[in-house]
Parts: C-alpha cells; sequence; structure tokens
C-alpha cells in the first residue's frame, strides 16, 4: 500500500450549544511539520493533538484548523465588535452594489476567524472532548485522502517503471546495427584521411574492438532492468512509508539512462532514451508525495 503526502480532512459537528470544526490539510515535506491554528485557548492539550498527527503521519507539512462556535453566549468568548462592524459595513455595501435583497449577515461574520475571540481560560475539559472527537474523525479522512491519492501514484509509478521495461527490451535490436554502423563509419574515415594503402587491417581490428567495449551497454542494461524490478517490489511491499526508498531508486534509475544515452552513438537508441526520461521525469515529478 501507498500513501500520499498531499491531502484534506474535514469533520463538523454540532454539540449541545456550540458547533466544531476541524479541517486538516496537508503537504509533501521532507519530515513532519505541524502547524494548529484554534479559535480557543487549548493549553496543554495543543500538545496532546499535536501527538495525535505525529502518530498517524509521519511526514508531511500538515495545517491544522480548530474552530469551536458557541451557538449561546458564552463567558470564554466575547465579539470582537471593531471587527464585526467592518465585516458588516462591507458585505452591506457589496450587497447594495450588487442589487441584492438585504440578507442577514449576522450568521456568517461570526463564523469568521477572528470575530469571536476567545478568553485567556483554558478550554474546559467538556469542549476538550467534543475536540478530540471530531479531530480524530478528520484524522481518519485526512488518512483515507491519503491512502486514495496514494493508489492512484501506485498505478502511476507501475505503469511508468514497466513502461521503462518495455522500452529497454526494444534496445538489443539496435546494438548490432551500431556497430557495424561505426565500423563502416570508421573505416571510411580512415580510407578518406590515409588511405587503403596506409591502414594495418589488424591494428583497426584492435581499435575496432576496443571502442567497442567503450561502448558497450550490457553493464547499464542490466542495471537498469534490476533497479526496475526493484522500484517495482519495494512499490508493491508493505512498508508503510517507502517514498524515500522510492526517490533513491529512481536517481540511479536516472544514471543509467544517462549512461546509455552517452553511449549510444545510435539516433535509434537516443529515441529509446529520451523515451525512458520521459517516464522517469513523470516518476520523479510524483514520488515527491509519495510517504
Amino acid at each position: 500500500m501507498l500513501f500520499s503526502m498531499t491531502g484534506f480532512g474535514r469533520d463538523e459537528r454540532k454539540f449541545a450549544g456550540k458547533m466544531i470544526t476541524v479541517e486538516l490539510k496537508s503537504l509533501n515535506s521532507k519530515g513532519i511539520d505541524i502547524r494548529i491554528r484554534s479559535s480557543v485557548n487549548l493549553g496543554e492539550k495543543e500538545m496532546v493533538l499535536r501527538k495525535m498527527l505525529v502518530d498517524s503521519f509521519s511526514r508531511g507539512k500538515i495545517d491544522a484548523v480548530i474552530n469551536v462556535q458557541y451557538l449561546d453566549e458564552s463567558p470564554n468568548h466575547t465579539i470582537n465588535v471593531p471587527l464585526f462592524k467592518q465585516y458588516y459595513h462591507t458585505l452591506k455595501a457589496v450587497a447594495d452594489e450588487l442589487g441584492m435583497e438585504k440578507p442577514d449577515f449576522s450568521q456568517v461574520i461570526m463564523r469568521i476567524p477572528s470575530v469571536v475571540e476567545a478568553s485567556n481560560q483554558v478550554v474546559s475539559e467538556e469542549d476538550w472532548a467534543d475536540i478530540n472527537v471530531v479531530f480524530q474523525e478528520a484524522i481518519r479522512k485526512l488518512t483515507a485522502f491519503r491512502e486514495n491519492e496514494g493508489q492512484s501514484l501506485y498505478a502511476e509509478f507501475e505503469q511508468r517503471a514497466k513502461g521503462i521495461l518495455a522500452l529497454l527490451e526494444q534496445v538489443p535490436q539496435f546494438e548490432q546495427e551500431r556497430i557495424e554502423k561505426l565500423r563502416i563509419r570508421l573505416d571510411k574515415l580512415l580510407k578518406e584521411h590515409l588511405g587503403s594503402e596506409n591502414i594495418d587491417a589488424n591494428r583497426f581490428e584492435q581499435e575496432i574492438l576496443y571502442f567497442m567495449d567503450k561502448v558497450d551497454i550490457s553493464e547499464e542494461k542490466q542495471r537498469l532492468n534490476k533497479h526496475c524490478h526493484y522500484f517495482l517490489e519495494k512499490l508493491k511491499s508493505d512498508e508503510p512509508r517507502k517514498g524515500r526508498v522510492l526517490s533513491f531508486i529512481s536517481q540511479e534509475m536516472g544514471r543509467e539512462i544517462n549512461t546509455l544515452g552517452a553511449k549510444a552513438n545510435s539516433s535509434d537508441l537516443q529515441v529509446i532514451v529520451v523515451r525512458m526520461k520521459e517516464e522517469l521525469e513523470k516518476i520523479k515529478e510524483q514520488v515527491l508525495n509519495a510517504l
């Protein structure tokens, strides 16, 4: 199973006298980076929420927004009157300009962050219990989102790696032709510059063998084949976190493909190498999002 580091989870529930909303957004990151914003003073409970996120998600930049809207008057919260008035006049001006009917903006404005401000008093145990329920559900939804995105990544990676293997199978048909073309070209150049009578046939064959050894791509083909199969093996493994190792393998695949291109000496092989690079580039674009 493969998980993505990008995702979104949101849960909203109504309790006695309040509405609690939790939104979790996750992006890719080398480690885990957590930021929590809350409309209520969480106090030491924030550390509990952080631990819940760390235990659930080992990597990713996670933004958590917690909003507690009290439906009844609460001594722990006050309305920011100047800010309320500012939003009200702005919304009213827009409504007048557009010729809209005069809606009641009160409920809309009360949902805007910072309009209802929490006092310094730490959240009550009752409120904390309710927040905990909503927060855990938001985590569950974010996990499901990341799993679903991971399935898309899995299909993409599998397709691209198998595509590189399919292209690798096309290489042998051009190898012998490549050597023959090199032999003919070198022979022609020597005859043009030295003349046929000045060419030592034995020395020429020795140089051809030496040059063939320099441009031999057998090892590169073998290593690329192994890297691709290892990539697919790790992709199918049960390890929950394999984004880093997939990234490392893709880098090794890139090195072998580049060496193939450098030794190609054939327009047909260069076309195959370019197509391999296209497949690999699409892997590299997405592997950064894999957990």
